[in-house]
């Protein structure tokens, strides 16, 4: 049964790949889906985006742990800011000022919006470096489900996936990549609540789950009775630092704002932003919310030895095997839907950004094309490359380039791209120091963390605050900084004013 369900489930993705082949024939097509993706289909393709079987496996086991019941807000949190408010932050914004500059990728934007062609290049770098470790850990989260459901080797898994999700992605780009979250999102909503009313249910309810929670105490957390059943957990300030890096940080990824791009109309923002905040708070909320309940198998679970992924595998292992079937499309839907979103960001990037500026300088819309499909390959090969190693060996370095990455993209990008759209005195040295600040300190923190404060010495803490940092240090920069060139931005700022039947900063039109 559990194999007969993935077979379905892959033939239904190869299947939505070759469909779509012919919205993949030029770099608007296979890139962005020719800016024409409704309200549907761009709120799911935001959403599988954002929560992968890293946050399922891994977050929600380790938060949920950590923090109890209270982790729940990290869900809460990725709803309101991670989607709700980006959308409306961000959205029409985004999707205006990028089709005006002619902009399909990050570091494309910041080329035209500054009229430098080594900020364009010094972006597209740091995606490079950053996104591939975070490709690679969208596979760990599987190893221990699939152990749990199958007895083939997971490294028959991970190849699997990627040469799956490399046929639909090369196949239809963009377009099959929405169509595929949608269906993928679909499976995730409907596994996300049943298996948290299996798994409470197995507890004797809510209620009394709870109050099981409650009764736990953990002596080198805290002595404090029921503080894993409270409003807070045990450590808010350190909770609050998880909220602002899972929710914030959507705002400077790549791979999350280039939907944005890709809005067909101002109609698909507005029930683009419902669905996908709708979608965060039962996914992203129910994840945490399940792994707030981690303690009670502490029985079970032996955190030491197996690490904080070894928790939900375990609180799901005595479920039925109609359940588990769902678990584990549930989580290769997550991380299949996440690996597509960023492997077609790494590598339009690497080709509009980096091969087309400088080596290949006349490549025309084809060899675009198919550049950008070779490197699909490659950068999925790379990914499972580097996946491979850290499942067979000792490898810890991976891991902890892993757990940067985020804070590395965001921090560097989310200041310069928000405050890009909406200031005219953003400056090209700010943009600069945001980029650098961020690398250098998230690099940092991978070899000399046990030198950083103590609040910092956490990749997620250090992402927090890098991204904090960076909301400060571009206007500061900006203000001691030589000004940007008057025409440049005037140009860049003028799309705002267009009118349809009112300014198109308040209405895209249809």
């Amino acid at each position: 049964m559990k194999l007969i369900l993935l077979i379905i489930y892959f033939a239904v993705m190869v299947g939505i790949g070759i469909y779509c082949r012919r919205h993949a024939t030029d770099v608007n097509g296979f890139v962005l889906g020719g800016r024409s993706v409704g309200p549907w289909l761009t709120a799911f393709a935001y959403g599988t985006s954002y929560f992968s079987a890293v946050v399922f496996v891994g977050y929600a086991g380790q938060f949920g742990w950590k923090y109890g019941i209270a982790a729940t807000w990290a869900g809460i949190g990725n709803a309101v800011i991670g989607s709700l408010l980006a959308w409306v932050v961000l959205g029409r914004r985004t999707r205006i000022m990028t089709q005006h500059l002619n902009s399909a990728t990050m570091p494309q934007f910041f080329g035209e919006r500054f009229g430098s062609k080594p900020l364009k290049i010094g972006a597209s770098v740091i995606i490079f470096i950053f996104l591939i470790p975070y490709t690679a850990s969208l596979y760990n989260g599987l190893s221990r489900l699939f152990g749990m459901a199958f007895n083939i080797d997971y490294s028959v898994c991970i190849i699997l996936m990627a040469v799956l999700t490399a046929i639909y992605v090369i196949a239809g780009g963009y377009m099959a990549t929405a169509i595929n979250d949608f269906i993928q999102g679909i499976i995730m909503l409907v596994g996300i609540v049943t298996v948290i009313a299996a798994v409470l249910n197995s507890k004797g309810g809510f209620m009394a789950a709870l109050n099981g929670l409650a009764s736990i105490t953990d002596e080198s957390v805290t002595t404090t009775p029921g503080i894993f059943a409270s409003f807070f957990g045990p450590d808010p300030l350190n909770l609050m630092f998880v909220v602002i890096l899972t929710s914030l940080g959507t705002w400077g990824l790549p791979q999350m704002v280039q939907k944005f791009y890709a809005i067909k109309n101002e109609e698909a923002i507005k029930k683009g932003t419902i669905i996908s905040t709708l979608f965060a708070l039962v996914v992203a909320g129910g994840s945490y919310f399940l792994g707030g309940f981690g303690r009670l198998y502490s029985d079970q679970v032996d955190v030491v030895s197996n690490g904080y992924d070894s928790v939900i595998p375990t609180m799901l292992s005595n479920l039925s095997p109609l359940l588990i079937a769902l678990v584990v499309i549930l989580v290769l839907s997550a991380s299949m839907s996440t690996l597509s979103s960023l492997v077609i960001a790494s590598s339009s990037t690497l080709t509009i950004d980096f091969l087309k500026e400088l080596v290949f300088k006349k490549m025309d819309d084809k060899k675009q094309v198919l550049s950008i499909r070779i490197l699909v390959v490659v950068f999925i090969a790379i990914s499972s490359v580097l996946a491979l190693i850290q499942y067979k060996s000792s490898v810890t370095f991976i891991a902890q380039l892993m757990g940067v990455s985020w804070g590395a993209l965001a921090g560097s990008f989310l200041a310069p791209f928000l405050y890009s759209l909406y200031s005219k005195n953003v400056t090209k040295a700010s943009c600069w120091v945001s980029f650098l600040f961020s690398s250098i300190l998230m690099i940092a923190n991978i070899f000399y963390g046990s030198h950083f404060p103590e609040i910092m010495r956490s990749p997620i803490n250090c992402g927090a605050i890098a991204m904090i940092t960076g909301l400060i240090i571009v206007p500061v920069v900006s203000l001691v900084t030589p000004k940007p060139d008057k025409d440049l931005v005037e140009n860049a700022f003028a799309c705002y004013e267009k009118e349809t039947k009112v300014a198109q900063k308040t209405s895209l039109g249809k």
